[in-house]
């Protein structure tokens, strides 16, 4: 398949017919994986503090220095989830928080350095935000920061903090963080140390369909130069709880058909990212089943703690043999991955319960 322009992809966005775009995306699918696997990763979020000065209308997590809900993770509470993520089959850890104040770069080496001493396992760290907000911190640059961080023990880097890559959107949505092009300076800066990421997008809120393509078009530019994204994850804005809602602001929760629609032109669109990322936190179990027919060839992670996405009163929880049963009902052979996507583990009919 040719590659499409960001007018044709927000003319399919805009108008074509769910099941045509469905196809589409499955045959681009099927072009990159034609081996008919799809993979999970065990693994568990880890929010190592709720504390930040940012702010963001869309999120329902976050608390002020000063509020008695504020809380930074002890090194004991860390490693116990840790221990207990290993115990069931876990390899990598993501692990992030909000921008505050109170620490500087020496308590993330320590931690990264801690964890490294007793675990092996895969820290897969600090969003972009997180990333620049420590860099200023320490009056460094983001590659000199990045390489500090990775030598210490970060592995890789997550999406998070991307929302729509479009300033206009972002005013809205998070004033205080930074702008996109930071956003993808950093994740360039990692690519270039060798670091592998991930790219993410939260929709639904108040972007509009050539917002959501200029978030796109800035992942695939970026790709092109740097081949560091992983993967892409495009999820739905949880509306509950949070200042948007409250305000009053248009937003809604994007249905299945919406979220199905951006899924599909994200994959027919992103031809130089390799994987996508069904959204089981936000859709539950049975869309992102759908959605491996719509483009996606990974479930994600099995999330044994999720904590940013409750906040905004979405809970849904599966377990591993939810996820091997949902993709081999849906005619996949399920696997277990890592951060890397290499195979650990196939799942065959007789382990499936």
């Amino acid at each position: 398949m040719n590659r499409i322009d960001r007018k044709e992809a927000t003319e399919l966005l805009k108008e074509a017919d769910l099941l045509e775009l469905g196809q589409m995306a499955d045959q681009v699918r099927k072009e990159l994986h034609p081996e008919g696997i799809v993979t999970f990763v065990v693994d568990r979020n880890i929010n190592y503090t709720n504390v930040c000065i940012n702010q963001c209308r869309f999120c329902a997590y976050y608390r002020s220095p000063e509020s008695p809900d504020a809380f930074v993770l002890s090194k004991d509470e860390l490693f116990k989830k840790i221990e207990e993520t290993i115990a069931q089959g876990g390899t990598q850890i993501l692990i992030q928080g909000g921008l505050n104040p109170e620490l500087g770069l020496d308590f993330y080496t320590d931690m990264l350095e801690s964890i490294k001493q007793r675990f092996d396992i895969h820290i897969h760290g600090f969003s972009p935000p997180e990333i620049k907000y420590i860099a200023r911190k320490a009056s460094l640059g983001v590659q000199e920061t990045l390489r500090i961080l990775h030598d210490a023990g970060l592995d890789s880097i997550p999406g998070g903090g991307a929302e729509i890559l479009s300033d206009r959107v972002r005013e809205v949505l998070s004033p205080k963080k930074i702008c996109s092009s930071e956003w993808l300076e950093v994740m360039e800066q990692a690519h270039k140390l060798g670091m592998k990421t991930t790219a993410t997008m939260m929709f639904g809120s108040v972007e509009t369909e050539e917002d959501i393509l200029e978030h796109l078009d800035a992942i695939r530019s970026l790709q092109d130069r740097t081949g560091g994204f992983t993967a892409f994850i495009p999820w739905s804005f949880q509306p509950k709880n949070t200042a948007l809602y409250q305000e009053g602001k248009r937003v809604f929760s994007a249905s299945a058909v919406d979220y199905l629609k951006v899924l599909s032109v994200s994959r027919i669109y992103l031809d130089n990212i390799p994987n996508l990322q069904a959204s089981w936190v936000t859709q539950g179990l049975k869309v992102a089943q759908v959605a491996l027919r719509f483009g996606a060839n990974d479930f994600g992670s099995t999330m044994l703690e999720e904590n940013v996405v409750r906040a905004a009163g979405v809970s849904y929880r599966v377990t591993k043999e939810d996820i091997i049963k949902a993709i081999k009902a849906a005619g996949f052979r399920p696997a277990q991955r890592d951060t890397y996507y290499r195979i650990i583990q196939f799942f065959e009919e007789e382990l499936v319960k």
